[in-house]
């Protein structure tokens, strides 16, 4: 991992020095443990604040969105696939991007450390290998780096960046024979009742503070409907139903966009699983259609694009 940093910092110097970006986006070290922050770098003698580490989990699309400069950016796989989707949907043009791929190994939870911590405070978090050594007041842990990654990094199946301008590191394998979707096939089994009472409990504790839409690369609309007074499509309380409208509706607008980056549960600040929703139309969006998010630049997502041949027996 840390080896990255090395090749970004040269990267970062190079490109800036060259004039042939405006900034570089990556990331620095947070002013706590475990934290990460983006960053974007101008000038060259700023490049020694660029890390990379197992907590530089944030997408960095996120910044791309309208820009009108031209910059280089750390990508990993997922956050390549939300470039090539916003490519697509034209919030930007391919030459006003430098993309540094990384490919990646999973970003770690840093809950889960907590939750393993039982309360004990984390002052110092390195890294050596598979190895994570976390210490603290009275306290030295060696944590297992694989055993406490993000969940959406567990069942990863496209580490890679898919596309990019030069590479941090060699490829890593993709991990295959994965379930992606066990969880989903659960839900779907249950009875209506059942279903619906597991969702209810799902959201029961959202407080619409929206950080799952705000650090979604793909919730870029200008006005969100949530947002919306004339009209008001869902109101602006904690009432159950506007809470149950807004979590339903933005899995829709996200059906066929969502790469699973896991920014929507790593922002939630109530630890909701809003990936729940996601999944079961990713899921569903891969066997109709067999597509899978910003794999590849060629064509449109296939909620985007209609045909005369489409299959229309839905309609009664």
């Amino acid at each position: 991992m840390h080896a990255y940093t090395k090749k970004i910092r040269e990267a970062a110097q190079r490109l800036l020095v060259e004039k042939k970006v405006d900034g570089v986006i990556g990331f620095r070290q947070g002013t706590i443990p475990m934290m990460s922050e983006p960053v974007m770098i101008r000038h060259v003698d700023q490049v020694d604040q660029l890390v990379w580490n197992s907590f530089c989990g944030v997408n960095l699309a996120n910044y791309l969105v309208k820009r009108k400069d031209r910059v280089a950016v750390v990508a990993k796989g997922c956050d390549s696939r939300n470039m090539v989707l916003q490519m697509q949907e034209n919030q930007f043009q391919r030459n006003q991007l430098y993309i540094l791929g990384a490919p990646c190994h999973g970003m770690v939870d840093r809950r889960k450390i907590w939750a393993f911590l039982k309360g004990r405070e984390p002052l110092q978090v390195t890294e050596n290998g598979p190895e994570l050594h976390v210490s603290g007041k009275g306290f030295e842990e060696v944590l297992r780096r694989e055993e406490y990654l993000q969940d959406n990094c567990r069942i990863c199946t496209h580490r890679n960046p898919v596309i990019y301008d030069e590479l941090l590191g060699d490829l890593v394998s993709e991990q295959t024979g994965v379930d992606r979707y066990e969880d989903v096939r659960r839900v779907e089994a249950m009875p209506p009742q059942d279903k619906w009472r597991y969702f209810e409990e799902l959201i029961a504790s959202c407080i619409r503070c929206y950080a799952c839409r705000n650090a979604c690369p793909m919730c870029y609309c200008p006005t969100c409907f949530v947002d919306e007074s004339r009209p008001q499509w869902v109101g602006k309380t904690l009432d159950a139903t506007d809470t149950r409208t807004f979590h339903l509706l933005r899995a829709f607008h996200l059906a066929g966009r969502c790469t699973d980056c896991g920014a929507c549960e790593r922002a939630c600040p109530m630890g909701i699983s809003v990936r729940q929703f996601t999944k079961k139309l990713e899921k569903d969006v891969k066997e109709l259609y067999g597509y899978e998010a910003g794999l590849v630049m060629e064509g449109r997502p296939p909620l985007d694009t209609y045909r005369p041949d489409d299959p229309q027996d839905f309609i009664k």
